[in-house]
């Protein structure tokens, strides 16, 4: 699958999503009724570098990253301990992880410590995985949305 098909089958999977271009990236937000002025986020795909994430060298002929947030407790249970927060522009992970291996499911070089993953030009061995993880984070991401809209009494 490459960057448009997943993002067809995200928007095909899962109502009730806002769609953004920005950052240089695709970003995927939970906002029913576009009640929240962004919603809450729960997945990204990427094809290029930024200013402050150059990590998986996304600038390759064909390269796309899909990440999302999958939480602190589900991140531990696949990589252990959620990093501290980098400086902006770096990892705490550099040197650690191989951020540039395709189809490699590694903790996010900038927001692990939000419990964000994410992987390469995922193949057929891994998209059911990645399916997965994508449908725990939307479904993550409608529990947050739903408990600030109690919290707010919306």
């Amino acid at each position: 699958m490459n960057p448009e098909d997943w993002q067809k089958w995200i928007g095909d999977q899962f109502p009730d999503i806002v769609v953004k271009n920005a950052y240089r990236e695709l970003s995927f937000f939970y906002n029913p009724g576009r009640l929240l002025p962004n919603g809450v986020y729960f997945s990204t795909i990427k094809e290029s570098d930024g200013p402050n994430d150059a990590f998986s060298y996304l600038d390759r002929e064909g390269i796309f990253r899909i990440s999302m947030g999958i939480g602190k407790k589900k991140y531990e249970e696949i990589f252990g301990r959620v990093p501290k927060r980098a400086v902006k522009g770096q990892s705490t992970l550099a040197g650690i992880w191989d951020f540039e291996q395709p189809d490699v499911l590694t903790p996010h070089p900038v927001y692990a410590w939000m419990g964000w993953v994410c992987i390469l030009n995922p193949t057929t061995l891994n998209q059911a995985m990645v399916k997965t993880l994508i449908t725990d984070s939307y479904d993550m991401a409608v529990r947050k949305y739903e408990g600030r809209m109690r919290r707010s009494g919306t």
